[in-house]
């Protein structure tokens, strides 16, 4: 069976001309090429996570040791102290990444499309003319006029297409195509003859390979692994060196015509254990685009939506944790090359770099340049606008829900999460009914991101059953971490006795108690800052007045401190 080839760098199964594929959705509405348009302001928050971070300089330490998600190396490179340990973590070092995935079949002609994508890596070196007509590298160059160059490692973004007919995979047949990077090199001459800048790159040497296994008549397992196969110049060299021939930030872009995908995170009951047994490795696959339910309950693609939004149209295999279909937040203006920052924060420390500070910037990377010249032009109600926006809350005045109310359990791995883009994840987890804490008040109250939900809990005299006995402010215990999951701090305290201080319900319906150690010398002051070691009931175990711990205090541990003091009644 002859591999994918590429023309045009888009590859294509070399068995099937393009008019043997199945025609896909109109452009833009579904998973084809133009369906990918859907994910593309999210890939490119993904290809861009970590290329600079503030403050964008290249003095700045961070911004020396660059390169650190879906970083695809030559094998004799990362495999020089032996093989790579098998995971899932898209920080590690690899020479490859495998994205495996349930899809359901809708049509006998189903297709799977698939784009890859990356970053080249491109060293700018800055050359000063010397007075003999040659050049000499310089770590940067300044110009008469006081423009700067600085000597840097920028990036190219490269992306291969494949398109293959599911029923060749299924025959047993795996497709491969190329999806490399050739090297090259380009000069720029500089201004008033001040020297010149020239930029290289490396060939990268890489493949994509297709398999699939239909697991049923309808579903099918799908895997797509991108393989370095390129090799290092010097196998012992140091890691900036063997970036220069590696796949960085390597995501892949999955759609398809006649498929559904099935979300790994919250897979419907029945494909649970198919889903479960799905093995990525150095990458984390995700649902993209909307929902396929329309108002009938049909997918536009043939199937049926009947598992509450747990398959699309898309998926996104990328090397960094998101949840299903993650967004843009319409508010960021754009991309700050830090997804876990918020973006008013970096705009407003941005805003006050120094006039120097932002030259170095903008001479260390054109997107450096491009983000220091929006936040200085930025308009003022669209600074506004980055101060945060409210997705959860319903319109005042709304009528509560009808019906009994539903303990709320913890937030579902599928939400409606927005990938504030270049910012923070963004759009809580919203539920219509209120919720039952734990504890002996048993109070039904409003869920936390509602107005009033904190009402009626008082955590310095509210109180939880551990093993039958009412446990709350004063109550002393035992600490009892449990042997599984622990923190590793809290497998110190095991055994020690300790006093509560107060009983706290947190935003998933669970509850945890505050303790502090009867044999610390500075409980008191602890209580007094309100900082204390925290515990699930399970953890503890009560203890009498008279008990005491299973080891002897240290000499000088003082008396336990005074239960705090319970708050009067409001009148």
């Amino acid at each position: 069976m002859p591999d994918a080839v590429a023309e045009d760098d888009v590859a294509r199964a070399a068995t099937a001309e393009d008019s043997a594929l199945p025609a896909g959705p109109a452009p833009g509405s579904g998973p084809g090429p133009a369906g990918f348009e859907q994910l593309s302001a999210v890939a490119d928050a993904v290809l861009y996570e970590g290329y600079l971070l503030y403050p964008y300089r290249r003095s700045s330490p961070k911004n020396r040791v660059r390169w650190q998600f879906g970083v695809l190396l030559p094998r004799d490179w990362v495999e020089r102290d032996g093989p790579v340990a098998v995971g899932v973590s898209g920080s590690a070092d690899s020479w490859y990444q495998q994205t495996e995935c349930l899809l359901r079949t809708r049509r006998p002609d189903a297709a799977v499309r698939v784009r890859v994508r990356y970053l080249q890596t491109q060293h700018k070196q800055v050359e000063a003319a010397g007075p003999d007509g040659g050049h000499r590298p310089v770590p940067s160059l300044r110009a008469d006029d006081g423009t700067a160059w600085l000597t840097f490692d920028e990036a190219v973004p490269r992306e291969t297409d494949l398109a293959v007919a599911l029923a060749d995979l299924l025959d047993g047949r795996e497709h491969t195509a190329s999806v490399g990077a050739p090297g090259g090199e380009a000069t720029e001459p500089l201004p008033s003859g001040a020297g010149r800048v020239v930029r290289r790159r490396e060939e990268v040497r890489a493949r994509t390979t297709l398999t699939a296994v239909r697991l049923a008549d309808d579903l099918v397992r799908l895997r797509v692994r991108t393989e370095n196969t390129g090799r290092s110049a010097d196998p012992g060299a140091p890691r900036e060196e063997a970036l220069r021939r590696a796949l960085i930030a390597t995501h892949t872009l999955v759609g398809g015509d006649g498929v559904e995908f099935v979300s790994l995170i919250d897979p419907p009951g029945e494909l649970a254990r198919p889903a479960g047994e799905c093995r990525s490795e150095f990458t984390f696959p995700v649902l993209g685009g909307a929902p396929l339910a329309q108002t009938d309950g049909t997918s536009p693609y043939g199937g049926h939506e009947a598992s509450g939004g747990s398959t699309g149209p898309l998926l996104l295999s990328a090397p960094i944790i998101l949840p299903d279909r993650p967004q843009i937040a319409p508010e960021s203006p754009g991309d700050l090359h830090d997804a876990g920052e918020i973006d008013e924060i970096l705009t407003l420390r941005t805003m006050l770099l120094t006039d120097e500070e932002k030259a170095e910037a903008r001479a260390t990377d054109p997107r450096a340049a491009e983000i220091i010249d929006r936040v200085d032009s930025m308009p003022p109600e669209v600074f506004a606008r980055l101060h945060g926006a409210i997705r959860s809350l319903s319109p005042a005045g709304s009528p509560a829900p009808a019906g009994p109310p539903t303990p709320a359990g913890p937030p579902t791995p599928g939400g409606p999460f927005t990938f504030d883009g270049p910012s923070t994840l963004d759009g809580p987890f919203a539920s219509d009914g209120p919720f039952v804490p734990g504890g002996s008040s048993g109070g039904e109250r409003p869920a936390w991101w509602q107005e009033g939900g904190d009402e009626g809990l008082s955590p310095t005299t509210d109180t939880v059953l551990v093993d039958g006995v009412p446990v709350g402010g004063g109550s002393r215990v035992l600490l009892r971490p449990r042997g599984r999951g622990a923190d590793a701090q809290d497998m110190f305290l095991a055994g020690r006795a300790a006093r509560v201080a107060a009983v706290f319900h947190d935003v998933d319906g669970s509850t945890h108690l505050a303790v502090t150690l009867e044999d610390d010398p500075a409980a008191e002051l602890h209580t007094w800052y309100g900082r204390f070691h925290y515990f699930r009931p399970e953890e503890l175990e009560p203890l009498t007045a008279t008990e005491g711990p299973e080891t002897p205090a240290p000499p000088g541990a003082h008396a336990a401190p005074e239960p705090p003091e319970a708050p009067a009644p409001a009148p």
